[in-house]
């Protein structure tokens, strides 16, 4: 009886989400603003209920481009909702507990929300569906806590995937320290000692490798929730680095708005979209990104989640301005 009621609400979650023509709906605001963020959730039209675990990114020591805790707190307050982060899986300020907690700190998120740092005392594997590189998904242990999940995600640059948006969020964001390594090695190794190393890293000619395994990754999350899950990308401070780095380059692009679905593969796709159409000029400049995005084959992720079957690259756009 249980299974069955997660799949009616799953149902009722993608009929939500698909318009009358067959396209994901995605809603815009090129606001960015608290209030902003609330109204592109609420007309999202699904109510997030439960335990809602809030997906974001601290941002590593030294960042400044992180989500703010000013900017997405009447949302979190909105839902009721837990932060909700995991180890990184590299030397740096949240590699380990309590580096992580002290920048959690540092970044004002602790002192705003109540914080779950998800696989601070061990990790659990839940399934995938596409077993290509991944025979699970290793993500925190508090995952199990929750019974929905918010991912807002920061869309930027990423040195390894290209660019970081819910895909990401989703998958690496999840993942334990040891699933984070998973991730990037293709399914060789959960070790983080080695998952770096030439003989295991998915790079150069494997590096859609690693795109299809972050893509798998982010398909067992959202089944994991029964599909329970709601999608925003931030599209501000977009350097082309990541905030996983301590020292990122000065965004070049200017700030573009706030994009929000049920559909995964939609928002970053209609991001991607936003930036790559985008007539740049001098001091807003598009094509740093879009380089950043191009050597690493980023744009690949979304034509395999599709091909999984986590989402649609076709979608309307629907501004919530005015």
């Amino acid at each position: 009886m249980k299974k069955m009621r997660i799949m009616a609400a799953a149902m009722m979650l993608i009929m939500t989400a698909v318009s009358t023509f067959g396209q994901s709906k995605v809603y815009v605001t090129r606001e960015i603003t608290p209030q902003s963020l609330v109204r592109i959730y609420k007309a999202l039209g699904v109510e997030a209920q439960g335990r809602v675990a809030v997906k974001i990114s601290t941002g590593e020591g030294g960042n400044t481009h992180y989500l703010r805790p000013t900017l997405i707190r009447q949302l979190v307050d909105e839902v009721n909702g837990t932060v909700v982060e995991c180890c990184t899986a590299y030397p740096g300020t949240r590699m380990d507990p309590k580096q992580h907690w002290e920048t959690i700190h540092e970044h004002g998120f602790d002192s705003i929300f109540a914080v779950d740092l998800m696989d601070e005392f061990g990790q659990i594997r839940i399934p995938v569906q596409d077993k290509k590189h991944l025979k699970y998904d290793l993500v925190g242990e508090h995952l199990a806590n929750y019974d929905f999940m918010i991912n807002l995600a920061h869309f930027k640059g990423h040195a390894m995937g290209g660019f970081g948006g819910v895909l990401k969020n989703a998958s690496i964001g999840v993942a334990s320290s040891a699933g984070k390594a998973y991730i990037h090695s293709a399914g060789k190794t959960d070790d983080t000692r080695l998952a770096w190393s030439p003989d295991y890293l998915a790079a150069g000619e494997t590096q859609d490798l690693f795109l299809e395994s972050m893509a798998a990754a982010a398909q067992a999350v959202h089944n994991y929730f029964g599909g329970k899950v709601i999608y925003i990308n931030v599209m501000n401070n977009m350097s082309v680095d990541c905030d996983c780095d301590g020292d990122p380059e000065k965004p070049e692009l200017k700030d573009m708005g706030i994009v929000a679905s049920l559909d995964p593969v939609a928002v970053d796709q209609a991001c991607l979209d936003m930036v790559f159409n985008y007539q740049g000029k001098p001091g807003d400049d598009n094509k740093p990104l879009i380089q950043r995005i191009n050597r690493q084959h980023g744009t690949y992720i979304t034509d395999y989640a599709q091909l999984i079957g986590l989402g649609s690259k076709t979608y309307q756009l629907i501004s919530i301005d005015n």
